[in-house]
C-alpha cells in the first residue's frame, strides 16, 4: 500500500497536469457514476489527504479515490496512447486539452459534493504532510489505546495519516522498540520522537521517488530494515527478521529493538 509520501507526488503530477484547466474528457469507469458528465468544468486543485486523493472540480464537485494496494494514477500527453496497464484496467479518465491523467485498477472512486469531503476523510487523524499536521494530537492518539500494538497503532490512519507499512517498520527501528510492543509500555519520551521523525521522514522523501531512511550512502541501505530479511542490521549485524503483525508483514531486528518479537519466519536472506 502506498505511503503518504507516494500519493503526495501523486497528487502533484495530477495538480500540475489538470488544475486550472477544463476537462474535454471525464470517464469514470465504475456503474454508479458512468454517467456522470464533468467535462466543460475546470478542475480546481488535487489535494492528497493521508492516503486518500482529493480532486476538486469547478461546481462543487470533488472526485475522491484511493491507491491503496496497487491503484495508480498516470498523465500522458493528451493523445498519447497510455501504457500504464490493460485497458480494461482503467478506471477513471480526466483530461484536457494538453494532458491526460488515467486512473489504474483504483479500488476507490467515488464522486461526492465538496462540502461532505468530511464523510470520507473526516475520520483521519492529522496529516504528516498536510497543513492540519498536530504532532501532540498525533502522539496523544497514539496512545489512546495502551493493549494496542505499536505497529498496527501507527498503521491505524486514525492516528495519524501517511504511515504505511514500511515506515511503520522504520520508525520502530528507528524508536529502538519493537512493534510488537504495546504502546501503553512505551517510554515517555518515544511517542513525540516517533511522530516527530515520521513527520521528519516523510517530509525528507515527499520530493524524491526513492525513498530513503538511513543516512548511509552505501549501495542498496536506503531503508534499515524493510526488505532486508536475513541481512546484517545496519547498526548491530544481527539478522533482520520478518514476521506478520496482523495483515501485514514487518521487519524488525532483535538485536537493536527491545520488547516483544513476533514469530518470524526464516531469516536466511532471499533467493535473488
Amino acid at each position: 500500500m502506498p505511503e503518504g509520501d507516494t500519493v503526495w507526488q501523486a497528487a502533484r503530477r495530477l495538480h500540475a497536469a489538470l488544475a486550472g484547466r477544463v476537462l474535454t474528457r471525464a470517464d469514470l469507469r465504475v456503474p454508479r457514476f458512468a454517467t456522470a458528465d464533468l467535462t466543460g468544468r475546470a478542475v480546481l486543485d488535487v489535494t492528497p489527504r493521508g492516503k486518500h486523493l482529493l480532486t476538486r472540480i469547478d461546481g462543487g464537485l470533488t472526485l475522491h479515490s484511493h491507491l491503496r494496494m496497487d491503484g495508480a494514477w498516470r498523465v500522458y500527453p493528451t493523445g498519447q496512447r497510455p501504457h500504464g496497464g490493460p485497458e480494461h484496467q482503467i478506471r477513471a479518465v480526466l483530461g484536457n486539452e494538453e494532458q491526460t491523467a488515467y486512473g489504474y485498477r483504483l479500488p476507490v472512486l467515488e464522486l461526492l459534493r465538496t462540502a461532505e469531503e468530511a464523510r470520507v476523510v473526516g475520520h483521519l487523524g492529522p496529516d504528516l504532510l498536510g497543513p492540519d499536521w498536530d504532532p501532540e494530537e498525533a502522539a496523544r492518539r497514539l496512545l489512546s489505546d495502551p493493549s494496542r500494538t505499536l505497529g498496527e497503532a501507527l498503521l491505524d490512519q486514525r492516528n495519524l495519516a501517511g504511515i504505511g507499512n514500511v515506515y511503520k517498520s522504520e520508525l520502530a527501528f528507528l524508536a529502538a522498540v519493537s512493534p510488537w510492543l504495546p504502546v501503553g509500555e512505551l517510554a515517555p519520551d518515544v511517542p513525540p520522537r516517533l511522530v516527530a521523525t515520521a513527520h521528519r521522514l516523510l517530509e525528507a522523501n515527499k520530493d524524491h521517488p526513492d525513498r530513503r531512511t538511513t543516512t548511509t550512502r552505501r549501495p542498496g541501505t536506503p531503508l534499515h530494515v524493510y526488505g532486508r530479511k536475513g541481512r546484517p542490521c545496519l547498526r548491530c549485524g544481527t539478522a533482520v527478521r520478518k514476521a506478520e503483525l496482523g495483515e501485514r508483514v514487518t521487519y524488525w531486528c532483535p538485536g537493536c529493538q527491545r520488547g516483544p518479537a513476533g514469530d518470524s519466519t526464516d531469516p536466511r536472506p532471499p533467493r535473488n
